[in-house]
């Protein structure tokens, strides 16, 4: 996954942005698990780069809530629990709502172009069953709230939305999820927001991710994962 806005302190294309971008990634998709000591030396073998990226792409990640600091010079990354996730989920309905509403009011052609061609690019993705649809699923929940001028409000909702999709890939692909017509409720999002219905289209967000939130609230609950 590379969906994240280069708005780390690092230069684009540096080592260590290309060390926090890999890390990332490796954390949100479950590759390097909760509560994983995170040994300097066997990053920088499994990156290969060298060992001052890794450490200043960890220490980025703490900002990020993806990694711990557990001693001045060790790193984990950062455990999960219900609460986490509750707490995830509350602040991620609260800020996007915000952000939503801010995006719509700030109507443009531009905007609407573009969250429809996002939309669009995300289900040929899913349709197809390709590699990038996790990208483009996150380019268009941030497309839908990139008209909003509030740039510190948007990096935290690119965050959160990590933070929160870090527990749907732990959960893994559950039968029960899939049931749902995922690609329904995301029309319905975007028709409402180009239609500059910001009350359906935030009840349609909200909506969204609620019933994503009890589901893994629920296997959170049963031990399912953690």
């Amino acid at each position: 996954m590379n969906t994240h806005e280069p708005d780390i302190g690092a230069p684009s294309g540096s080592a260590t942005n290309r060390a926090y971008e890999r890390l990332r990634s490796m954390i949100v998709i479950g590759e390097l698990k909760p509560g994983e000591k995170l040994k300097i030396d066997g990053l920088r073998k499994r990156l290969d780069t060298g060992a001052s990226p890794i450490r200043e792409a960890l220490s980025l990640l703490t900002s990020d809530n993806l990694v711990e600091r557990i001693d001045q010079r060790g790193f984990r990354t950062a455990e999960i629990s219900a609460e986490n996730f509750r707490e995830i989920l509350r602040l991620r309905c609260v800020l996007e709502d915000m952000a939503l509403r801010e995006s719509i009011a700030h109507f443009t052609q531009d905007w609407e172009e573009t969250v429809v061609l996002a939309h669009h690019r995300m289900q040929r993705s899913q349709v197809a069953g390709s590699a990038d649809f996790e990208d483009l699923h996150k380019a268009f929940h941030m497309t839908l709230l990139a008209n909003a001028p509030s740039p510190i409000l948007l990096k935290f909702c690119s965050q959160l939305y990590d933070l929160n999709i870090r527990y749907r890939f732990l959960a893994g692909k559950a039968l029960e999820y899939q049931q749902r017509d995922v690609a329904e409720e995301h029309a319905g999002i975007l028709a409402a927001a180009i239609a500059r219905d910001a009350d359906t289209a935030s009840t349609r967000l909200l909506d969204h991710y609620k019933l994503t939130g009890e589901f893994l609230a629920g296997l959170l609950g049963d031990g399912t994962f953690g």
